[in-house]
């Protein structure tokens, strides 16, 4: 990856040092695409934890500290939480910065955000799609974006530069950039992310309630598919009890959606009706083959999930 002749930005900010702000700092670091690098977290054993392990240049105790000087101020914190931080960090604001968030629901986000950002102020919401089931400030690594999709949601009156140069930021950092409604956004991550959430939270919850398989059980004989639901529902619950809060139109549309082809599905199996079943599996089949195909997993064995040292 070639490296820049000038940083893209000067200063960026991190509100939040988890999984997505730590792997963002350390692919910018990969890259040489920005000059410094400031982050704070609500919780002081996280910042402890970003001094010690250097995950960022500077560590400060408040948000409004952090941003301070910024020319771009990276929001990842929980959807539920950026109001609140946006209005700290409002009259903070340099005048040309860009604020930008990597949540999981776009709309609630702007509508959270953007009274609270001024004049002059560059409000760019993003969303990275990538992720682990790991949280926490030393889960992040340099390559979790590589060859994964960034999705941009400016507004119609975004300044195209600052649009242009986030997107950048993300090209350098690994990942193919699109531009998104916030609306479109939420439904199509309520279809690819947060109904396939919910479901893998409600599998292992059913496994774990009807007792009639034992712990060791479950646990020895999980690749049979019940530990890619574990994998799904071992991610972060504060996370995910906002996002299905704040995303809660779609995500019932959706399971609405998923509870009627559950129905179809019971009812075929019920009345041994094997060609619709085969027709089914035969279509979604296609489905994975097309993600595959995308470059957004690999038919490696395991899933590509084999340990590794």
């Amino acid at each position: 990856m070639s490296m820049p002749d000038a940083p893209l930005y000067e200063r960026v900010a991190f509100i939040g040092l988890g999984l997505i702000a730590g792997s963002m700092a350390h692919a910018m670091r990969r890259g040489g695409l920005v000059g410094e690098t400031v982050g704070t977290a609500r919780s002081a054993d996280t910042r402890d934890v970003a001094r010690e392990i250097g995950l960022v240049d500077r560590v400060v105790d408040s948000a409004a500290e952090a941003v301070e000087g910024a020319d771009l101020v990276v929001l990842a914190v929980p959807v539920g939480a950026m109001g609140g931080v946006a209005e700290e960090i409002g009259p903070k604001l340099a005048p040309g910065a860009t604020v930008t968030d990597v949540g999981s629901v776009k709309r609630a986000v702007i509508e959270a955000v953007g009274p609270h950002i001024p004049e002059g102020v560059h409000f760019i919401p993003a969303h990275p799609l990538a992720g682990t089931e790991h949280s926490g400030p030393r889960s992040g690594f340099a390559t979790l974006f590589d060859n994964r999709f960034t999705l941009i949601v400016p507004s119609e009156g975004s300044d195209r530069d600052a649009v242009g140069r986030l997107e950048t930021l993300w090209q350098g950092m690994g990942a193919h950039t699109e531009e998104m409604d916030a609306d479109h956004h939420d439904l199509v991550l309520a279809v690819t992310s947060h109904t396939p959430h919910l479901i893998a939270y409600t599998m292992v919850g059913v496994a774990d309630d009807l007792r009639r398989v034992t712990d060791s059980e479950v646990i020895k004989y999980s690749a049979a598919g019940f530990r890619d639901f574990t994998r799904i529902a071992a991610s972060d619950p504060t996370m995910w009890r906002d996002v299905f809060l704040h995303n809660k139109d779609a995500t019932l549309e959706i399971l609405g959606r998923f509870t009627e082809e559950l129905f179809a599905l019971q009812r075929a199996i019920r009345t041994g009706d094997g060609d619709q079943l085969f027709d089914y599996f035969t279509h979604t089949r296609e489905i994975r083959r097309g993600i595959i195909e995308a470059g957004q997993d690999t038919d490696a064995p395991d899933f590509g999930r084999a340990k590794t040292k």
